[in-house]
């Protein structure tokens, strides 16, 4: 919930704001604020880098940026008003002098400002430290820290304690972007504001649940980065185990930051460990090999640009998740995510327990549970498979599966659906934290992770293999099936 007394942001200061994350999905966000009214006209957004470069030469490679990535056609206007808001400040971002270079950059002390973190995590204290000695920050700010912090529970600590030196806990803002798209969003309103699953969201009614989160993409250039994180502190430790808490967690009192998060929070202190004793049980992790997507041959994950051929970084992992407490006891969540699977798709699908008595036998023998699938990417919506009767005067009754399908697109096909980064910042610019992750969830979630982590190391187990292009190895089967499960695929 928003803070009254939290004046909206009126400049956005993006500190590495020439690399990747920024040209494809901040400036492109907030040009879509821009287009939407959403920033007010005396709003800054100020890039900072290490690169010497020209107001001009900014402003150039920006609007480049805008064309790119931006599917839609651009409105000319807007990119004419928006561009006027972009001001530069080469920055070392470890020289904490230089700081005072930025300082007369901005506006006066008053002003609120967002400081994006768009740097590698091991910077954000020199950043802090930098804003803290040119008197750069106040009460009103707010810091955005992208993940992942740490890459462990230490290390973890560390980094924010870091920026909590100079930053208190309800001016910093803990990006997800998963937590801004809208299938996510809408699991609170699919849960909480629908009787037909509010009362049917436990053990009793549901068998198990099945996250998937694949990517089609290799490691795009960033070997440096991945081989040191690999898919469980990439992906696991962060989105897969957000949407978990949300999709499990108990009613919130209300929709305020605080209560939504407290109910998360119980969830990832809920699950059960996974420990050397159980990991092989629990948990797949998987590299992949030499392979073919839609039909053009990619290299295994040991024959990308730059790697090293003694790699044991995982590129897949699959988790039996299990929680411990009276709603879930006994109801599996298996999680899956990887690279170069056969396509980029990311999905939940809840599968409800079989009716205890077929009374359609002689036409269907073996009557299908029921499944509710959520699509967060591509083509977000919601699914319900169940049961219909075919049409006709036959003498015995013919029934049949069918899906109820609501496609965002087609639904609400006036409206765009609003990118992940669009939504976030928007909320970093009001003032509000609720999609953002607190501090004690971010150190939960590393507990659980670094246990399965420091499990993997221990039993010294190399990846398993897997083509590029296939669904994962062969052993992410056989930890669903020795439940006499399958995956969704």
């Amino acid at each position: 919930m928003k803070n009254i007394d939290c004046p909206l942001a009126s400049e956005i200061v993006i500190f590495g704001a020439l690399g990747d994350l920024s040209r494809r999905k901040l400036l492109p966000s907030l040009y879509q604020l821009e287009l939407a009214g959403l920033l007010s006209d005396d709003t800054r957004i100020i890039g900072v880098a290490r690169n010497k470069m020209t107001l001009d030469e900014f402003t150039k490679l920006i609007e480049e940026s805008l064309n790119e990535f931006i599917k839609e056609a651009l409105d000319a206007e807007t990119v004419k008003k928006f561009l006027a808001k972009l001001l530069y400040q080469e920055l070392d971002f470890k020289d904490i002098k230089a700081y005072s270079h930025l300082a007369k950059t901005l506006t006066s002390a008053q002003a609120a400002r967002v400081y994006y973190f768009s740097t590698p995590p091991a910077i954000y204290g020199d950043i802090s430290q930098g804003l803290q000695s040119a008197k750069l920050i106040n009460d009103a700010d707010r810091v955005v820290m992208e993940k992942p912090i740490g890459n462990c529970l230490e290390t973890s600590k560390v980094i924010n304690d870091q920026v909590s030196r100079y930053f208190k806990e309800q001016q910093i803002y803990r990006i997800d972007h998963y937590l801004g798209k809208e299938t996510v969003l809408n699991l609170l309103v699919l849960r909480f504001a629908n009787t037909l699953f509010t009362n049917n969201w436990d053990r009793n009614c549901i068998d198990h649940v099945q996250i998937t989160v694949a990517e089609s993409v290799g490691i795009e250039g960033r070997w440096g980065f991945y081989d040191e994180a690999g898919q469980m502190r990439d992906m696991v430790q962060n989105h897969l185990l957000q949407v978990l808490s949300l999709l499990a967690m108990e009613p919130p009192a209300e929709l305020s930051a605080d209560s939504v998060r407290d109910e998360k929070l119980k969830v990832i202190k809920a699950l059960k460990p996974i420990t050397r004793q159980n990991v092989k049980d629990k948990t797949v992790r998987g590299q992949y090999a030499d392979g073919y997507l839609n039909g053009v041959a990619v290299p295994g994950y040991l024959n990308e640009e730059g790697a090293n051929e003694n790699s044991s970084t995982e590129t897949f992992v699959a988790i039996k998740a299990e929680i411990d407490n009276w709603r879930w006891a006994g109801v599996p969540f298996y999680l899956r995510t990887g690279k170069r699977m056969p396509q980029k798709h990311s999905e939940i699908v809840v599968h409800f327990k079989q009716q205890a008595h077929n009374i359609f036998s002689e036409s269907y023998a073996d009557l299908p549970s029921n499944k509710l699938t959520i699509r967060l990417q591509p083509d977000e919506g919601v699914e319900l498979d169940m049961m219909n009767k075919i049409p006709g005067i036959a003498s015995q009754m013919q029934i049949h599966e069918n899906k109820l399908d609501l496609s965002f697109s087609q639904a609400y096909d006036n409206q765009r659906v609003v990118d992940a980064y669009e939504r976030l910042l928007l909320e970093v610019i009001k003032g509000d934290q609720s999609l953002f992750v607190r501090r004690d969830e971010v150190e939960a979630a590393w507990v659980w992770a670094d246990s399965i982590i420091e499990a993997w190391q221990s039993t010294n187990e190399e990846p398993k293999p897997y083509p590029a292009g296939s669904w994962g190895p062969v052993s992410s089967i056989a930890l669903i099936a020795r439940d006499d499960r399958q995956w969704v695929e």
